[in-house]
């Protein structure tokens, strides 16, 4: 069984040449987040896929940072507003702390690759205008112009202009791009009209116009020799941008179009990712909440059209869970459903890994670090709460934390960073809580008393090594007494944290201090 990255890397090994390209590119338009950056993670496994199969391949990215600004993101001011039109390139940074706008947006992107073990050459739209790489490309498109009218209108309902021309040069007096029409040229000089009234010329050499979309696109291929590009679906709908730049780099620049790969877009619970809007969720986002292997597995877990969303609130338990049952089948730690599950899943977790150990690795679970950690910050104590717990991987029995490797306690530090940001952030108030150092001014009836009493009594004369035992005890108190168990337990949440609800009941009495728990419950402290 291949993972589907990989039947994209055998597809591509028919190809007839010597270096696959694979590229991704985004738009600089604002914050760049989990849904747009799907070029980058697709184009960087499937470049890792053609290198395991023997191809030599490269990734790139380009950005497209000479495009016009048609909203202000989020969550910069109305005031921007000045700027709709204007290239990126031109734009100043937001916060001052930058070189541009671009720079602003770009570099906390960037600087999280290298962690996702992501490595590709990048390149600046604008740059390459400005250096020339697109000269001849402009040159040829002004030449054929009527040929790319005509491609162009085989997929419009209303044909262009008999004048209209593949560039859109850069409004020498109100500095758009987007409101420019060029209708005429003579050897490199372009001439246009701009909606705010201006009528110009630009030299095409200069760097200050750029091609439209969908004949820039397939210059690009051929320039880089591109044989492979994720896109988002809206480029790949029928008659859409990769269907007009295909035959255009075919028909013009004498160039096969690369390998497509489309996805669909990644929602935000539920709704659409927007940079103007601040809905989107960014890879540096997910790198405090959770490892980067997790954000590659929720990628690359279902093939790239199926849908996708994200939700960093208490969904995120369940995926975590998922993840690391993943993990544990693939080590054989755990058993999978089926021979076919155990496949399917082992692709999965092995595209997803950055690199791959040969041993299960130290997994603690995230769902009940939620609760440790909101106890203790202490990585020894939080160790010791697990095993009293039962929650260590079965190697780990008899071990004390000072017999971790270096790789397990940086696995658990890590995890519980992760955890300590999503408390802070993405969870929910009826998650969190605070035991209180006093006894807490709480009302109890007569059955929660001695229910609280008698749990005392078991704590003080047995020593559990399952949360199950002291259920099963806490359980036969309850059902001797006539008390309900929310009864019961709303009793110690109560005492200890001053709330009504809490965490697992026998599991949160064991993961704290026995002689505390003991004299709370005897309201002696």
């Amino acid at each position: 069984m291949k993972h589907w990255t990989e039947r994209i890397a055998s597809d591509l090994t028919n190809w007839d040449v010597e270096k696959h390209v694979v590229a991704s590119g985004t738009s600089i338009s604002g914050s760049i987040h989990i849904g747009n950056s799907c070029d980058v993670f697709i184009a960087n496994a499937v470049g890792k896929s053609l290198q395991k199969l023997g191809e030599d391949s490269k990734t790139i990215w380009i950005a497209d940072d000479h495009d016009p600004l048609r909203k202000v993101p989020y969550p910069l001011p109305e005031s921007y507003e000045k700027y709709l039109g204007i290239p990126y390139s031109q734009i100043p940074c937001p916060e001052g702390c930058c070189e541009n706008f671009v720079e602003h947006f770009q570099k906390p992107f960037l600087e999280t690759l290298p962690v996702f073990g992501i490595e590709l050459e990048t390149y600046s739209g604008f740059k390459m205008y400005q250096d020339g790489v697109y000269n001849d490309y402009i040159k040829k498109s002004l030449e054929r112009a009527p040929k790319i009218r005509e491609i162009f209108n085989q997929y419009r309902e209303h044909p262009l202009a008999e004048d209209w021309l593949p560039y859109n040069p850069i409004c020498t007096e109100c500095g758009r791009v987007n409101t420019t029409t060029a209708y005429d040229y003579q050897g490199d000089t372009v001439f246009y009209r701009c909606q705010c009234g201006h009528e110009g010329e630009m030299n095409i050499k200069s760097g200050e116009g750029k091609l439209t979309w969908r004949v820039e696109w397939a210059a690009r291929w051929k320039i880089f020799g591109v044989t492979c590009e994720p896109f988002g679906k809206d480029h790949a709908a029928s008659g859409g941008s990769y269907d007009v730049s295909k035959v255009i780099s075919q028909e013009i620049f004498d160039y096969r179009a690369p390998y497509p790969v489309p996805y669909e877009w990644i929602t935000l619970k539920g709704e659409a990712m927007s940079k103007s809007h601040g809905v989107f969720f960014t890879p540096g986002q997910w790198l405090e909440i959770g490892a980067p292997e997790t954000l590659n597995y929720f990628l690359f877990r279902s093939k790239p059209l199926k849908h996708k969303d994200f939700d960093p609130g208490m969904s995120f338990l369940d995926f975590i869970d998922q993840y690391d049952r993943v993990e544990r089948i693939y080590y054989g730690a755990e058993e999978a459903a089926s021979e076919k599950e155990m496949e399917k899943l082992g692709k999965i977790y092995e595209v997803s890994q950055i690199n791959t150990s040969e041993s299960m690795p130290f997994q603690t679970s995230y769902r009940f670090l939620t609760v440790a950690r909101q106890i203790t910050d202490d990585p020894e104590k939080i160790f010791a709460i697990l095993k009293r717990n039962s929650q260590l991987n079965a190697d780990m029995e008899g071990k004390e934390y000072s017999d971790l490797d270096e790789d397990a306690k940086t696995r658990l530090g890590s995890r519980l960073e992760n955890v300590e940001n999503w408390l802070g952030k993405y969870a929910p108030e009826f998650v969190k809580f605070s035991v209180q150092k006093t006894l807490p001014d709480v009302q109890l009836n007569e059955n929660q008393d001695t229910f609280l009493l008698q749990v005392a009594d078991l704590l003080e004369n047995n020593d559990y090594t399952s949360s199950q035992e002291l259920h099963d005890g806490m359980y036969t108190i309850i059902n001797e007494l006539g008390l309900k168990p929310p009864k019961a337990f709303q009793a110690i949440y109560k005492t200890i944290i001053g709330k009504k609800q809490g965490p697992r009941a026998a599991s949160f009495v064991l993961s704290l201090d026995k002689d505390f728990v003991i004299k709370r419950f005897r309201r002696e402290a």
